[in-house]
Parts: structure tokens; C-alpha cells; sequence
């Protein structure tokens, strides 16, 4: 039976870059993904900052198209409209993407597994069962990538992230600008809904939330498309960071650990910069072998350096708008309709980082008119950080 040094369990994107810089780093990897093909079934919708196509270390063969901006259109009719000039974003076949980083996992010397389910673990060795029956594992140090539900998560008795959205999306014919992502927010009240092309008359369609997703995603389909829906897929995205990302050896990256970014659900980018944590880490622990908390919780110091003030301060700015109607919706809307905040959108705006914009039009006197209801929920706590 062999030992290594580092076992990842999940091949997503998140997964195959921690094993491929475990690998890059000297350290026996084996990389476990229960799937019998990488990157199916898909549960994302494939739009990514610039930014977080290039965390990925991936060639543009899995890009479909280029965004450089976005309209907003509320149920009232109200709408924002706003162009960077230049590609801030790209659409990628998420099958392809992430196909291309596990290949280049294997290629930095990573034993890779398909058809491998993570079933529990007995001490220093996960157990497993796949295409091969029952096996076992020995690591050094656990690597969870193992997505929003996250097995290994249950089997440790690790608490789990706070929030839970469930999403739908499909595939419809429709023309539109290409360069432009349409956002609903009233698709969906808890959070919003989506319409991303991704070639000529191609688009991607979906909406996240917490309750009522199938008669929603029926509603919001009937009023952008009709009944053309090309396929169809589900998902669930976690929001709110897990109490402890690290113990018993093992450390959470990705969605497994709750790092999608509350503001708008994405989590490759702080999957990926999570990644390069989890295996600096793993790389030390090995060095001296010692998985201890004392040494492993270094993990959690670097990634709350790196995006954890964002993943906060987002997590604040959801909560806060539970509380806005559609009325309060709408009338923001309007109010940031000016040419003087759309300016400020396009200089300060970073869909991986957004405290900066996010802070700047909080202390916007112009706004306060419908963010006078936040003011005295923590939206203060939010202008002073």
C-alpha cells in the first residue's frame, strides 16, 4: 500500500491546483475524484474574473467568450448599464477548465483516480470506494476539496458553513450583447438571477436562493426566453466560511470550506488562491513532520490574510440586503444610474474583491435616501473598515 505525503480529495479546480503545487513542491500526491470524468455534471455558471482565470494557470482553450461589463434590470422596468472598455471577465466551458488543470496535475507527477468516492477514514488512511472496490489511503495531510456538502467535513464532525444556496441554471437560445451580463435581482430575493452569453445566440440562464428555486427559475425563464431551454442543471453554492478550516491533519479549501464570495457566489478565485495555502502548508507540515494544529493552523492565518476581510465584509452586505425590497431595490437602481457612480463602478469595481466599491458608494451621500434602513443595521461598521 502506498503512503503519501498529501491526499486531495475532489478534482475541481480548487483540488487540482493544491495537488498540482503539492507535486510541484516534491511532495507525493494523489488526487481522488469520485466522478468517472472530470468536470461533470457541471454546477457552475463559468463566469470568472480575469483575475481568476489566471489563478488557474490554464491555457484559453476552455474560453467561450469575453465580458466587459453588465446591465441590471429590476422588475420595475429600472436599469443600469455599465462597460469597463476592456475584458474584466471571461465565460468558460467549466468541463474543459477544469479537465485542463487536472491533466496538468498529472503532468506535475500527481496519481490521479476517477471513479474514487471518499467513504470515511480510519486513522492516517481515508477509506475509499470506486472502479477498483473497497481501498485504503495513507496521508500525511488531508486535503478537502470535496465541494459545498463535503464528506470528509461530515465524517470529522467539522461545523459547517452557516448558508446554503441552492441554484438552477440551463442553457437557452437567446441573442443579446455579448459583452454584457444581465443580472435580475428580483428573480430571486435572497440573492438574484442571471443571464451570461456565451456565444452567438447562446446564453447561460439560473438563479440562486433559499426556498421556492423551481417555480422561480420557471417564472424568470418564461419572461427572458420563453421555452427554449437547452439542458438543465442544479447546484448549491455555501456562504459564510466554516468555523475552523483546519484539525485532525486535514485542511478545507474551496467550497468545502465555504469560500464562495457572498456578493455574487463565485468561488474559483478564493478556490484557487485557498489552494496555494493548503499546499505551502501541506509542503511545511511534511517538512517537519508534524500535522499538528499548531502547525497546520498557519493555513487559516494565510488565507484570512489574503481574502478574508472580503469574504466578511460580504457576508455583512448579503445579510443587509434581505432587508431591502423590491421597492429599495429598484430605487437603488436609479440612484446609482449616474454618471459620476457608474464612473466610480468601472474605477473602483473588482468582482473578486469588492470591498473597495462596495465601501465607497456606502459613504456616497446620494445613496442614503434608500440605504437609510442599513444605516443603523452595521452598514456603519462596514464604511469604517
Amino acid at each position: 500500500m502506498r503512503y503519501y505525503d498529501v491526499v486531495v480529495v475532489g478534482a475541481g479546480p480548487a483540488g487540482s491546483a493544491c495537488a498540482r503545487l503539492c507535486a510541484e513542491q516534491g511532495l507525493s500526491t494523489c488526487l481522488i475524484e469520485e466522478h468517472g470524468t472530470i468536470g461533470h455534471p457541471v454546477q457552475c455558471a463559468g463566469l470568472l474574473s480575469c483575475a481568476a482565470f489566471r489563478e488557474c494557470g490554464a491555457t484559453r482553450k476552455s474560453v467561450m467568450n469575453e465580458v466587459s461589463g453588465a446591465r441590471i434590470i429590476t422588475a420595475a422596468g429600472s436599469e443600469l448599464e455599465f462597460d469597463a472598455g476592456r475584458t474584466r471577465a471571461v465565460v468558460v466551458d467549466r468541463g474543459a477548465l477544469d479537465r485542463e488543470m487536472a491533466m496538468q496535475a498529472a503532468d506535475a507527477g500527481v496519481e490521479v483516480r476517477l471513479k474514487t468516492a471518499y467513504r470515511g477514514r480510519t486513522g492516517s488512511a481515508i477509506r475509499t470506494r470506486g472502479v477498483s472496490g473497497r481501498a485504503e489511503i495513507p496521508f500525511r495531510v488531508l486535503v478537502a476539496a470535496d465541494g459545498p456538502r463535503s464528506p470528509v467535513a461530515r465524517s470529522l464532525g467539522m461545523q459547517r458553513p452557516p448558508i446554503f444556496l441552492s441554484g438552477l441554471q440551463a442553457e437557452i437560445s437567446r441573442d443579446m450583447d455579448g459583452r454584457h451580463v444581465e443580472l435580475y435581482p428580483d428573480a430571486s430575493p435572497e440573492f438574484f438571477g442571471w443571464v451570461i452569453p456565451i456565444g452567438k445566440r447562446r446564453a447561460r440562464i439560473g438563479l440562486c436562493g433559499t426556498q421556492d428555486i423551481p417555480e422561480r427559475f420557471r417564472s424568470f425563464c418564461r419572461g427572458i426566453c420563453g421555452e427554449s431551454i437547452l439542458n438543465l442543471v442544479s447546484g448549491t453554492v455555501p456562504l459564510g466560511v466554516m468555523p475552523k478550516t483546519y484539525g485532525y491533519a486535514t485542511l478545507f479549501i474551496g467550497d468545502a470550506a465555504g469560500f464562495p464570495k457572498p456578493t455574487s457566489g463565485g468561488g474559483v478565485y478564493t478556490g484557487v488562491r485557498s489552494a496555494g495555502h493548503a499546499a505551502a502548508v501541506a509542503s511545511t507540515a511534511c517538512l517537519k513532520n508534524d500535522t499538528s494544529d499548531a502547525v497546520i493552523g498557519e493555513y487559516e492565518r494565510r488565507w484570512k490574510a489574503d481574502f478574508g476581510r472580503e469574504l466578511e465584509l460580504g457576508l455583512r452586505v448579503f445579510r443587509l440586503r434581505q432587508q431591502l425590497s423590491a421597492g429599495d431595490i429598484d430605487r437603488l437602481v436609479r440612484l446609482l444610474n449616474n454618471p459620476g457612480i457608474i464612473g466610480d463602478i468601472r474605477r473602483y469595481g473588482d468582482m473578486d474583491r469588492p470591498g473597495a466599491i462596495i465601501r465607497h458608494l456606502l459613504k456616497n451621500p446620494k445613496l442614503f435616501p434608500v440605504l437609510g434602513i442599513l444605516l443603523k443595521g452595521g452598514v456603519r461598521q462596514i464604511i469604517k473598515q
